[in-house]
């Protein structure tokens, strides 16, 4: 008898979990989107302020495979500053330890991702790599992408 129980039971959680694979949460869920694939652009010179700066362009590889709505404006959402229209994705790059760079909170779409840059003063020695952190403020979902180095 205790075996016949055993196999009852083995068989029900069975169903259960095929069911739950099956068709659980196939009409709710998002699409999964890749995390950035960060590449260096370039670097060019220029003065501001009285002061010679460094600007390390970067660029996202995969940048199409984010939809525009990503980035569309959200006045529901906290503003920037005084940007009460900022986009719904945040981005800001960082050092390899974790040093915010510069960050992005009014991209319009996914084609700006090939502007995003940090600036130094001329004499500093820029960081070995950078990574970029996408910040969806309407999901709390965080894409974080690979380290890239300052080599074209």
């Amino acid at each position: 008898m205790r075996l016949f129980g055993v196999r009852k039971s083995a068989l029900l959680v069975a169903v259960f979990v095929l069911t739950t694979l099956a068709g659980g949460g196939a009409s709710t869920a998002r699409r999964t989107l890749p995390n950035p694939v960060l590449v260096f652009a370039g670097y060019e010179f220029n003065e501001s302020g009285g002061k010679q700066w460094t600007r390390y362009r970067y660029t996202v590889d995969n940048r199409a495979e984010y939809p525009d709505s990503l980035f569309a404006a959200a006045p529901s959402l906290p503003p920037c500053g005084s940007n009460t229209n900022a986009s719904r994705t945040w981005v800001d790059i960082y050092d390899q330890s974790g040093k915010r760079l510069n960050g992005f909170c009014a991209l319009k779409g996914a084609k700006d991702l090939t502007q995003l840059w940090f600036a130094l003063e001329r004499d500093a020695v820029p960081p070995s790599w950078v990574y970029v952190e996408m910040t969806d403020r309407q999901t709390n979902t965080k894409y974080k992408s690979n380290l890239a180095d300052l080599t074209l």
